[in-house]
């Protein structure tokens, strides 16, 4: 550290030399001898002079840098920062300032004026300083704030993007079952619905079976979908992707799936489906999960209106279904096929698969 004041003060000698001594000569009236004439000397005598000073004070000044580095060092780095901002800012007015009154032409304060400058240098990057220094907390606040609100403005703006771009891939069950139609119109489903061109044609060969019920079932979903695209507030849209190297319904709708990105789901109330997506590991939602999460208490006892269709597995079963396609096991009731009666509930099963209801003719 001596050695570096020492040449410093060498160098800044030299310098000093070179601006303050040939006026000095001047009027000490020196300037007629000739070697006083070259700068060069003038550079070595102000150097030699101030570097022979140093070897008296740079003990002193090597104490005071020391100390300066010791209360810097304790100072806080927001302290330090803050405080240097300040200084800057202040310095940075003062530079202005001064240059604003330079511009004033008055003989009388004209002098006086050119001090002006250094005095506001001073005063501005002093105050600058104290008040960067005293004012670090609200500072920081200040930034704090901002930052996290711009954190908090760049989460929203990322969720309305993913919620406007997430796509739900509507496959034959969902639509032929009809209560997406209900859930949608709640608000409860968000983003576009889209159904396929190969789902579609599906559902038009199933509304032109020869089975009286096949075909009550695929009008059902025709009926549907354009319910879902008349009273929906969102998009419901036709997507002519296929995949003619793939047969199955279900193996495309996973394939458009992972095609269209993480954002999309397969909304379906098919049990093989649901698990075919889990291994696949595309998104689902069963709408018979969300069905057995809000499904309304059947209570044993209840009675209910049905016709009875066709026999169920076992002896002298009949099977009837509600509107909704939920299937009544009805013991003793192959008897009555064709028929309205009125059944009791006996018990209720939920599943993922679905939702099978067992009963016994009333009259019995």
């Amino acid at each position: 550290m001596k050695r570096f004041v020492q040449i410093a003060c060498l160098l800044i000698g030299g310098a000093l030399g070179l601006v303050v001594l040939p006026p000095l000569y001047e009027l000490l009236h020196l300037s007629s001898i000739p070697w006083l004439d070259n700068p060069y000397i003038s550079v070595a005598i102000g150097a030699l002079f101030l570097f022979t000073l140093s070897f008296g004070f740079s003990d002193y000044l090597v104490k005071w840098i020391s100390w300066m580095e010791e209360v810097l060092f304790k100072i806080p780095v927001a302290d330090l920062l803050f405080g240097t901002l300040g200084l800057i800012i202040g310095l940075i007015v003062a530079y202005f300032l001064g240059f604003a009154l330079d511009s004033i032409q008055f003989p009388i304060i004209t002098n006086i004026m050119k001090f002006m400058p250094i005095i506001l240098s001073f005063i501005l990057g002093y105050l600058g300083f104290r008040v960067g220094f005293k004012k670090r907390e609200e500072l920081l606040q200040i930034f704090t704030l901002k930052s996290s609100n711009a954190k908090k403005k760049a989460a929203e703006d990322a969720e309305v993007i993913e919620i406007q771009g997430s796509y739900k891939l509507l496959d034959t069950s969902v639509i032929i079952d009809g209560r997406i139609a209900d859930i949608s119109g709640t608000g409860f489903i968000e983003g576009v619905l889209v159904v396929p061109q190969f789902v579609l044609t599906e559902l038009q060969h199933i509304a032109d079976s020869s089975d009286t019920l096949k075909r009550t079932r695929g009008r059902r979903g025709l009926d549907i979908l354009k319910m879902l695209q008349d009273e929906r507030a969102t998009k419901v849209e036709i997507t002519e992707e296929d995949f003619d190297d793939v047969q199955e319904v279900d193996l495309k709708l996973v394939r458009l799936a992972k095609k269209m990105g993480n954002n999309t789901k397969i909304v379906t109330n098919d049990f093989n489906l649901n698990k075919v997506c889990e291994l696949h590991q595309v998104k689902v939602l069963n709408i018979n999960d969300l069905a057995n999460a809000v499904k309304p208490v059947v209570i044993p006892g209840e009675d209910m209106q049905v016709v009875v269709i066709k026999d169920g597995k076992e002896h002298n079963q009949g099977v009837a279904y509600l509107d909704d396609g939920t299937m009544i096991v009805v013991e003793g009731g192959r008897h009555y096929i064709g028929q309205a009666i009125t059944v009791t509930v006996t018990s209720v099963l939920q599943t993922s698969a679905g939702r099978m209801i067992f009963a016994k003719p009333k009259d019995d």
